[in-house]
């Protein structure tokens, strides 16, 4: 859904919804004040009448009476008018949207307050969030079932000032929808050669793209990342994916897990729920998705996207529990579970992306661990370390854009637990109990030495029933934003 800013004056339609902001404490924006006039006070009866307080999210939704501008206006709370910053814009358009879609008019008009061109930005952004729909196979779907909202726009005192605050924000809703429509995908669609092909086409966008297939893997002795998509008729990739927006400076690098379908391989996974596994791609996703977000703001750095494209599949080719395999590093691998492959494929990843990168740093993002939502649930990630000043840059961004982060440890004594009696590491090991700290314990020793995070977002790439106003029900594009932002604080 695109978004336009218009004037602050323009007369809606009788098919319009047209959204006004209200505040705690009985506080109307100036918007809301106006169209109450018009109304002859309609409106605040009918806020009076119900439980409305102004609080952020709550909606009252009002039948326009005739002659009045609109042929519905919605009520949008916004919080403590004190508190109405951009985050708090955001979700108010994303409200707004929220209530409209289904009400049967064919606009949605929101009057923002004279409160700046970034917050107004921003609720543009909200819109664009939260309208985004995936229904590209929905062939028979009736039209009562479809948002009948087809437009959207937000009435502003300067539309040009508003309409320059939202361009990079607009780039960023299309990175993160990108994101969200790869890991919307069925597998059998979104394989690793057709995964690649569409990043290819973001070179249209400044970006360089290279593909490394089984050939040229094999010479580079990746045999971590090639034996988990050993089983599958599907050949495995690895993109890299170069945006030279800063001079000579080192890059800053990202690596995303990027697991098409994970059927566990050998050691298979139950199958209630095992559809979500078209979703195990996610981590590459948010890796794909930041890397178009600093392409169309022509962000003034240099950055580096390694995504490791893979099937875990069990034909008769596949790779068996205690299998053992030499990773690009010379490592050598035991693996006792072919369901623990995530970190195998980021295990040739990360140290291809240090050795020919040199980065500044290294952040890998991967749907890695159930033992990660068992301990933090559904919405937060878990974020691990070895430089405090990576940590803290990756903290405040989460706080900034929403993508939640919570710093876990990696004690010493974890890592042991790693050590195999048949090879230099195994990859699981061999209990349940921290299971995430162990997986992030294994990435860790093909880190070499390089500041670097770890990001398990198992819990937040995906959300069936989701309750975040920006966030439709389906794939978060949880990573964008916060890798995104994260590298304004390199920008030359």
């Amino acid at each position: 859904m695109n978004v336009e800013f218009l004037a602050a004056d323009t007369r809606p339609s009788e098919t319009t919804a047209l959204a006004v902001l209200a505040f705690e404490d009985g506080e109307y924006s100036p918007g809301a004040e106006a169209i109450d006039g018009a109304m002859g006070g309609a409106l605040k009866r009918a806020v009076g009448a119900s439980r409305f307080t102004g609080a952020a999210g709550q909606t009252v939704s009002i039948l326009a009476p005739t002659g009045t501008p609109a042929g519905r206006v919605l009520v949008i709370g916004a919080g403590k008018q004190g508190a109405f910053d951009a985050r708090a814009a955001e979700s108010a358009g994303a409200h707004a949207w929220n209530a409209a879609k289904d009400s049967g008019s064919e606009a949605l008009l929101l009057v923002m307050p004279p409160a700046g061109p970034e917050r107004q930005a921003h609720a543009a952004l909200g819109i664009r969030l939260a309208s985004y729909r995936f229904d590209k196979y929905r062939t028979t779907e009736k039209p009562e079932k479809k948002p009948s909202v087809t437009s959207a726009a937000v009435a502003v005192a300067d539309a040009a000032a508003a309409k320059a605050a939202f361009a990079a924000l607009d780039g960023l809703a299309d990175a993160i929808n990108f994101t969200r429509d790869l890991v919307s995908e069925p597998a059998n669609i979104l394989y690793p050669q057709e995964y690649a092909r569409r990043v290819g086409e973001l070179t249209r966008l400044g970006l360089e793209v290279e593909v490394l297939g089984v050939k040229e893997m094999t010479a580079l002795g990746m045999g971590s990342l090639l034996g988990v998509g050993q089983g599958s008729t599907r050949e495995s990739q690895l993109v890299v994916i170069q945006w030279k927006g800063g001079g000579s400076a080192a890059p800053i690098a990202f690596v995303g897990k990027g697991v098409c379908f994970d059927t566990g391989g050998i050691s298979i996974k139950p199958a209630e729920g095992m559809e979500e596994m078209i979703t195990d791609m996610a981590g590459s996703g948010a890796v794909v998705g930041a890397m178009y977000a600093l392409a169309s703001r022509k962000a003034k750095v240099n950055a580096v996207g390694i995504l490791g494209l893979v099937e875990n599949m069990p034909d008769g080719n596949a790779q068996r529990p205690g299998d053992i395999v030499t990773s690009m590093s010379g490592q050598t691998i035991e693996v006792l579970n072919t369901d623990a492959e995530g970190r195998l494929v980021l295990a040739d990843a990360v140290w291809y992306c240090q050795d020919r990168f040199k980065p500044q740093f290294m952040i890998d993002l991967a749907t890695l661990t159930g033992a990660i939502v068992v301990a933090l649930g559904k919405d937060l990630a878990g974020v691990y370390s070895n430089d405090e000043s990576l940590a803290a840059n990756l903290l405040a961004a989460s706080e900034a854009t929403g993508d939640t982060l919570w710093r876990m440890p990696l004690p010493p004594q974890y890592d042991k637990l790693m050590d195999s009696h048949a090879a230099d590491v195994k990859n699981i090991s061999g209990g349940r109990a921290g299971g995430s700290i162990t997986a992030a314990m294994f990435i860790k020793r093909f880190v070499n030495g390089l500041p670097w995070a770890h990001i398990d977002m198992a819990g937040t790439a995906w959300k069936p029933n989701s309750t975040v106003p920006t966030i439709p029900s389906g794939a978060t594009g949880f990573g964008v934003r916060l890798l995104d932002h994260l590298a304004t604080k390199y920008e030359g």
